[in-house]
């Protein structure tokens, strides 16, 4: 009979071993893409046998797949909305981004290799690229939520059209600062697209209730 010490052993060490492949397959896939990532690498970058990483995951688009939902995870931890006491609807909405940001720049794999998915075009899709349009809608209802609730007054053609706009400008963004960066402080330009977005959203909201 197993002791319960023992399994618990093997239970933090599958754990961490899961962590050290995703870690290994973060670097990996940074430097080399989706097409350049493969077992091989991420077991010579984690330094664990090519079994160990079959045992966790099934193939190299599962793998992919679960590096995009552990980072989108810690992303959308972020994606909270703070509380009325905190101050003002613009003052909420702007905190908020910042902590986006701040998690983008702690944990970029969602965002990265979700888009370098998104954008190709494949004959048979990839997992990942599926995993990752599915929590980006999951993060597009948050923020379509966040919107009702710091401008009541706007109509759901307004709420879809400022949500479309805030992603797409925080990919916007987030691209850049992949292209240029610490250049781009990532923190301020969300805190500014936040107000922008806000400003926009009031303005709708004003004409669709004159």
């Amino acid at each position: 009979m197993t002791k319960p010490q023992t399994t618990r052993k093997k239970r933090a060490n599958g754990v961490e071993s899961r962590q050290r492949i995703l870690d290994a397959t973060v670097e990996i896939a940074g430097e080399r893409g989706y097409e350049g990532t493969s077992i091989a690498a991420v077991s010579a970058k984690c330094g664990l046998p090519a079994s160990s990483i079959y045992w966790h995951f099934k193939d190299k688009d599962d793998l992919i797949a679960a590096v995009i939902e552990r980072s989108f995870e810690t992303w959308l931890a972020a994606l909270e909305l703070p509380s009325e006491e905190t101050g003002t609807p613009l003052e909420r909405v702007t905190a908020m981004a910042r902590n986006v940001a701040k998690s983008l720049i702690d944990a970029p794999d969602f965002l990265r290799l979700g888009l370098m998915l998104a954008l190709e075009r494949r004959p048979a899709e990839p997992r990942g690229r599926t995993v990752f349009l599915q929590v980006r809608d999951i993060a597009c209802a948050k923020i379509a939520e966040v919107a009702r609730t710091l401008v009541p007054d706007l109509d759901e053609e307004s709420v879809h059209a400022l949500t479309t706009y805030a992603v797409a400008g925080a990919d916007g963004l987030f691209v850049q600062r992949e292209i240029n960066g610490d250049a781009v402080d990532l923190v301020a330009m969300f805190e500014l697209h936040a107000r922008l977005v806000y400003e926009a959203a009031t303005h709708l909201a004003a004409r669709s209730t004159a």
